[in-house]
């Protein structure tokens, strides 16, 4: 009998390890970023018992690998980071699971949902998001130098000079990876110089990039190029450091650059003078119709979204939350100074990555070419013009 009772016990076990679900999320974050959400995948798995293996992949890698695996009815993951442009346009092929009966526009802050959803249909969730206030500096070097951030237009001008002046020949700068960090320093000039209408304009393709209210908001921008104060676009992690040790004195970056230092608490950052919006990128996560897991995949993307989930993100510094009743308390101190910049404001969606396609490849490399090429402005505009036809 007691051999029986075991033999019974183990074919249970067994099947027991057979049922065992482990999901698999894909997303961006490596290294700091990588690090900084495992707690909050640890925290999932204490609290349900659903195991979870987390994969990197680049946004640009799964724009070219998801269209096949869709084709064939497959999916790499169960719950997938991925822009929201893209999330909408396989959402409309029907690719991609409808969670609107779970996830509540209520937990949101107005309008973060708006890039993922279509009709009544929900295709995504939106994690936190990374602002994109303005130039960081170090608030020990401004201090050395007796400097303040500019609240006009020539003070900033007057800034550039003096930073020249002490030694930066090249004061700010210029972070570059496939050519997005170049892409949130122009938004944060057309939307200054131009408005925020002109950001949600261009976004929704009303306004042409050769217009006079782009076109003088872009000038801004190069007559800075051709002045030199930006540096020569640089691996955008890379030059992250050699800004930090004092190669270059600003650097425009988003809100995420504070779970990169070594002391945050030296960080400090200001918008352009006369600034009324600002990008609020929210990290959208979708579920494909292909997963195996459909119910525990839910469960999580839930989780990942709730005031919970959320909260403890923000306690590890370099996000802001997208979800309402995350309270001011759970942020690190830079981080809630970082919350507070928005309040005045309006919050804006990435001009790129609302667009997506052919048309963010031409504006990363169009912009580029700006950098080293500022007198090519006419070309460049052009050339994103007919990019969106």
């Amino acid at each position: 009998m007691l051999k029986k009772g075991l033999m019974i016990l183990a074919i249970v076990l067994m099947a027991m390890v057979g049922l065992a679900v482990t999901l698999t999320v894909i997303g961006p974050w490596a290294g700091p970023e990588q690090e900084a959400f495992m707690p909050v995948l640890k925290a999932f798995e204490e609290e349900t018992g659903i195991e979870v293996e987390y994969k990197v992949y680049r946004a640009e890698d799964l724009a070219n690998l998801l269209p096949a695996q869709f084709a064939a009815r497959r999916a790499p993951g169960d719950v997938i980071f991925m822009w929201a442009s893209f999330i909408r346009e396989y959402g409309k092929k029907g690719h991609i699971m409808d969670v609107s009966s779970v996830i509540d526009p209520d937990w949101y802050l107005a309008g973060a949902l708006d890039p993922v959803q279509v009709g009544n249909r929900l295709y995504g969730a939106a994690y936190t998001a990374k602002v994109k206030p303005g130039f960081w500096y170090r608030k020990s070097l401004f201090k050395k130098y007796g400097l303040k951030p500019p609240k006009t237009w020539d003070e900033f001008l007057a800034l550039l000079r003096t930073l020249r002046a002490v030694g930066f020949k090249t004061p700010i700068a210029s972070g570059d990876g496939v050519g997005w960090p170049l892409s949130d320093v122009t938004e944060h000039f057309l939307i200054t110089f131009g408005s925020p209408g002109l950001q949600k304009d261009l976004i929704e393709k009303k306004i042409s990039w050769q217009s006079n209210t782009v076109r003088y908001a872009m000038e801004k921008l190069v007559s800075l190029l051709k002045e030199g104060y930006f540096s020569e676009p640089t691996e955008w992690t890379t030059i992250l450091q050699q800004w930090w040790r004092g190669d270059y004195a600003l650097y425009f970056m988003g809100s995420w650059i504070t779970g990169m230092v070594d002391d945050p608490s030296d960080l400090g950052v200001f918008s352009l003078p006369g600034a009324k919006g600002m990008v609020f990128g929210a990290d959208y996560a979708f579920i494909p119709k292909y997963t195996k897991h459909p119910e525990e995949a839910k469960k999580l993307l839930a989780f990942l979204v709730s005031e919970k989930g959320q909260s403890l993100q923000v306690a590890q510094g370099g996000h802001i939350a997208t979800n309402k009743y995350v309270k001011l308390s759970a942020y690190p101190p830079v981080d809630a100074e970082v919350a507070k910049l928005m309040e005045g404001v309006e919050l804006l969606p990435d001009l790129d990555d609302s667009i997506g396609g052919a048309f963010q490849m031409a504006f990363w490399d169009q912009l580029k070419l700006l950098w080293v090429r500022p007198e090519r402005l006419d070309t460049v505009l052009k050339v994103l013009d007919e990019k969106l036809k």
